[in-house]
Parts: C-alpha cells; structure tokens; sequence
C-alpha cells in the first residue's frame, strides 16, 4: 500500500542534532588558525581578536548546545509545505482558547530564536513563530523569492491553521514581510506591529524639514562606520558563504559585528542580549548552513530601500525614532508611535518584558 503525503499536512519536528555534528563543531574551533590583530584600538578594525578568542572559547566549552536545544523543543514545533517550500514554525497556544492568534516575523542575522526569551511574556496570544524560508529549519527559496511571497507564505501558513483573524509583528528583515502578510490577506489581519524602521526618506524626497535632514544626515555618517551587509551580501553572497560555512569562527566573527552594529545601547553585544540566547543563533546558522540562503533579501534586490509598511490595516511601532512619524503616516495608518522604549535594534531578545507589554498595549487597540 503506498502512503500519500498531503501537501497541507502539518507535521510534528523536533531539533535532534546529531552528536556528529556537535564534534565536528568543537574540533572546528580547536583548530582556529587565529588573525594577527591590527593596528587600531577597540573595534576599530572589527571584531578584536582577544575578544573573539574569548567568545569562541566560551562556545567551545561553556556553551550547552543540547540544553538550548531542549529548552527550544519545549515549544511545540511543526513543519508544512507552502507553495513548495518547507517551513518550519513553532505554534505555542494561549491557555485562553479566544486569544488573538499572532504572527511574529525574525529579522536578520536572526532566526526564531529571537522570540526564546519573549515568548513566556506573551501567553495572551496563540503564538505562531515561523522559520523565514532561507532560515534555520525551513527550505532556502528560489531565484526571484522577495518579501512579497514571503509575506503570502506566511498568511497561507496562518489560514492553514485555522486562523481567519490574526495580529502581524515583525522586525528588521520581519518589518519588511510583516506589512506584506497584511496585503496578502487584509481581511485577516487585525493590524501590524512593527520594531522601527518605517518614518524614512526615500531617495527622491525634496520637502524634508530642516530637522528631518540634519537627522537623516547624522545618521548617514554613523553608518558609514559600520559594515554594509547589504551590499556585500548583493553583491558576492556566495563568496562569503564559503568561509561562513566552512569555518566557524569566521562565522561567529561575522555574525558578532553585526550584533555589535546593532546594539548600540552597549559596548559589546552580551551586555545587551543574553549570551547563551546569541550562541544559541550563532549555532543554529552553523549547523543547519544557512548563512548563504538566508541572504536572499539582500542578493534578490538591486538597491537597499526602506520598509514602507501598508495601508491595508492599521499599523504600530514598538519606538518611534529614528524613523519620523510624517514620514511614516505617507504609506501607513498610525495608530500606536510611542516616542522613546528601551533596547536597541533586537528587542525581543534585549528587552523581552518590555517589548511584550508595549504590543499588548498596540493589539488591545486593534485586536477586537
């Protein structure tokens, strides 16, 4: 009798890493041929050496890989295929069987570990946390896959599991999908919450104010000291994607800088996020060799845009600045733009308490 697997079936998965993998790992990282350092103090030049040594160290024997994967498993985890793509997605449901079901949407250089330490602050939802295509456990897309048909992935995903009116939150790479989920399907969505990144100016914008420009400016010439991922990873995605999944500490190096970029509320990034909650991401892109294809965003496109959001439902922002809320209101209907929140960039991993109550707060508006 031949077995017919249904291409809407939703399927049970549970992170077993081979112990294979985990010793190939720790001999990686003994085997580390060290940089010399350069001239220059701090991180200056990027990541400093001693620094690093001490990191990849404390991976190498303080990190405890099988107890991060056990207190992952501990949400329910599961696995369909949309539009010929394996996703992965954790569902975590509420004790309240009426609770407002929410979508939340990582960022990059980020995974689903990003809402590890939110969700126990977010049990007044039905919680559904997928892997983006490209990203840890779900299947890497195509030629051609953007934030649109992610988007209409996810509102697929959501109408799968029964859910016909639902909340989107997403940050970074997630501010881009999010929006697009509630253009998918603007009859199911509730409403956006979204961790910054709308209130910018696009390229041909001539009526900014004095503030607006000075703003923007010095933001500009902060930038050009920190590392643009995004056209590197347009412009030779698979050359750095051999020393990423080749060897481990180049990958931690990498993944490291551009945590330090994206904290700047704290000197170094464990200051700000919990190192084991960074080791733990750091790991999942070593062992699942998704450094390359979790680069789609930026290889798929031709020039480093803004989210613009949507108007199809209604939107809120965990922080206003650096964004404008003017700026914003073009391309959005604001309904929540608190001025000042802590964390930086990854909130939900920086401020999990914090982040949790403010889109409480957003969703209370919108979510009846």
């Amino acid at each position: 009798m031949f077995s017919v697997v249904l291409m809407t079936e939703i399927r049970p998965f549970r992170i077993d890493i081979p112990q294979a993998d985990l010793d190939d790992l720790r001999d990686r990282l003994d085997r580390t041929r060290w940089a010399a350092p350069l001239p220059g103090g701090g991180w200056s030049r990027g990541v400093p050496v001693d620094y690093l040594r001490e990191l990849a160290d404390h991976w190498r024997t303080g990190f405890d890989w099988r107890a991060q994967e056990a207190r992952l498993n501990a949400f329910p985890q599961f696995t369909t295929s949309i539009d010929g793509l394996e996703v992965h997605f954790l569902h975590v449901r509420s004790a309240n069987p009426d609770a407002l079901p929410l979508l939340l949407v990582h960022g990059w250089p980020n995974s689903f570990v990003e809402f590890a330490a939110a969700i126990g602050h977010l049990r007044a939802f039905h919680l559904v946390i997928p892997s983006i295509p490209g990203f840890g456990f779900s299947q890497a897309p195509g030629e051609g896959f953007d934030v649109t048909a992610a988007g209409r992935v996810f509102a697929a995903l959501m109408e799968r599991l029964g859910y016909d009116r639902y909340g989107v939150q997403g940050g970074d790479l997630g501010a881009y999908i999010a929006p697009e989920v509630a253009v998918a399907a603007p009859d199911n969505v509730v409403g956006v919450y979204v961790n910054g990144g709308l209130g910018f100016p696009d390229d041909d914008d001539d009526d900014l104010t004095e503030e607006e420009a000075g703003f923007f400016a010095r933001m500009a010439e902060w930038s050009r000291g920190a590392v643009d991922h995004h056209s590197l990873l347009r412009a030779a995605p698979q050359t750095f994607a051999h020393g990423w999944n080749d060897w481990p500490v180049g990958l931690l190096a990498w993944l490291t800088q551009k945590l330090q970029e994206f904290t700047p509320t704290a000197e170094v990034p464990e200051r700000a996020i919990d190192l084991d909650l960074i080791l733990t991401n750091v790991t999942l892109y070593w062992l699942t060799g998704t450094s390359g294809s979790s680069s789609w965003f930026m290889y798929g496109t031709d020039r480093f845009r803004w989210p613009r959001g949507q108007r199809a439902v209604p939107t809120g922002l965990y922080s206003g600045p650096p964004g404008f809320r003017r700026l914003a209101e073009r391309h959005n209907d604001i309904v929540h733009w608190p001025e000042a929140r802590p964390g930086g960039h990854f909130v939900a991993m920086e401020v999990p308490g914090v982040f949790a109550a403010d889109l409480s707060v957003f969703f209370a508006k919108v979510g009846r």
